[in-house]
């Protein structure tokens, strides 16, 4: 276990922050070349997040906050919360750090130069295992947890593929069962699966998707959008079939449902978005007398999934919904008792009018671009002060309505249903 850190080390952790906001991301670069060409490590990641550039901003902005909080580390505690949590479902293990160490420090003399004085490498490499040692701490925990609950597991477990449905044209899910026939872990709504993939021609690949089916069922459904020219998703689609298994970790993530919570609630999502918003509607249905408001946008009614199931919890007076389609031909059919459909995008006015009421809190998934929109249509004046998650493709966002500010949290690593997963470890 490291030692706490001491005044000296955070000072000098303090004084290299403007050298990370001018050069951050050519070390973050530096350091992901230096760390993936270790194979053992490589498998580990998503390797478009490599090519777009995505991964490596990331980290440096994880890396930045983290040196601007040295002073007050308890604020990074959903950030650390969010990347134990995307540890454990990859399967990181305590083994791994020692390369990111080498990496990082490598990358920072690398980049940095003169600059990187001994005395810099050496606080950077007593606050890089500072922060270590908190997560390989939570893993453990997380780890433990798994291991200990009904159904759970630890590492990576065989799961067949009982059923496929086709969705939509761009949306296949699969239904998954263990092959040991034994039970599964019930998964909090919201929550997804890590998949360690062999794909034909690319290796191993590692992935998320969001479970879409119901907590408490005898299996895991996840609903997978068709990224074009992506690897993964397009075999998925294209290859497997019912009685293909596959390798999945235990249920994971902190984008979840408060159970506790008992008032109304509003869930407002974007294409493959509705994903997690699925699995949400299907445990709110089952809290008898909470008032839920569903709100959908897609670009047509053809390209939005599980729309029979939202109308049906619906039409038994479990919520009330509105779909928005943005290119929908003509009129849009009525949606059947509890339903509205629009014909056109989710406007401000609506927005502002129909959601700026009673403070309920609001749930939001999707794109990131989709979800700033969102935000700033209804954020700051016309949101009351309320608690707001927002789970999106780029990064998660935590609006702090109270202060008027957006908090960029750290890389959430949101599953990679089709959003694209764009962020994910903390390294």
């Amino acid at each position: 276990m490291s030692a706490p850190l001491d005044d000296a080390t955070r000072a000098i952790i303090r004084a290299t922050v403007p050298a990370l906001k001018a050069h951050g991301v050519d070390i973050t670069t530096e350091m992901y070349k230096r760390l993936l060409a270790h194979p053992q490590i490589r498998d580990l990641f998503n390797m478009s997040h490599q090519r777009d550039g995505e991964q490596p901003k990331a980290l440096a902005l994880a890396v930045l906050a983290y040196a601007e909080h040295i002073d007050r580390l308890g604020a990074l505690g959903g950030m650390v919360e969010r990347i134990a949590e995307k540890h454990v479902g990859l399967n990181i293990l305590p083994e791994h750090y020692p390369y990111v160490a080498e990496a990082l420090l490598g990358a920072i003399a690398q980049v940095l130069g003169d600059a990187a004085t001994p005395e810099i490498l050496d606080a950077w490499g007593k606050a890089y295992w500072f922060l270590a040692d908190i997560l390989i701490g939570r893993e453990k925990q997380i780890y433990d947890a798994h291991e200990a609950e009904p159904g759970g597991w630890v590492g990576w477990r065989a799961f067949r593929v009982r059923a496929r449905r086709q969705e939509t044209p761009v949306i296949v899910s699969f239904e998954l069962v263990p092959v040991d026939g034994g039970p599964i872990a019930r998964h909090k709504a919201g929550q997804y699966l890590s998949f360690r993939l062999d794909v034909p021609g690319h290796g191993t690949q590692r992935r998320n998707y969001s479970i879409s089916s119901a907590p408490g069922a005898d299996h895991y459904r996840i609903s997978v959008r068709r990224a074009e020219g992506g690897v993964v998703s397009p075999w998925l689609q294209d290859s497997v079939r019912e009685g293909a298994e596959l390798q999945v970790a235990n249920p994971a993530g902190d984008f979840v449902l408060d159970e506790a919570a008992d008032g109304a609630v509003v869930l407002l999502t974007a294409g493959v978005g509705l994903t997690p918003a699925v699995s949400m509607l299907a445990e709110l249905a089952a809290k008898a007398g909470r008032s839920v408001r569903y709100v959908h946008g897609s670009d047509t009614p053809e390209t939005a999934a599980f729309v029979p199931d939202v109308c049906d919890l619906a039409a038994r007076g479990v919520l009330t919904a509105d779909f928005f389609f943005a290119h929908a031909d003509g009129a849009v059919q009525d949606g059947g008792p509890g339903v509205t459909r629009h014909a056109g995008r989710i406007g401000t006015g609506w927005l502002r009018e129909t959601l700026d009421r009673g403070g309920r809190p609001i749930i939001s998934v999707g794109r990131t671009r989709s979800c700033g929109t969102w935000w700033g249509r209804c954020g700051r004046r016309n949101c009351r002060r309320r608690r707001s998650a927002m789970s999106s493709s780029g990064r998660r966002l935590i609006r702090n309505l109270s202060s008027d500010r957006w908090s960029y949290g750290c890389p959430e690593g949101c599953p990679s249903d089709g959003r694209r997963e764009r962020r994910g470890r903390l390294w």
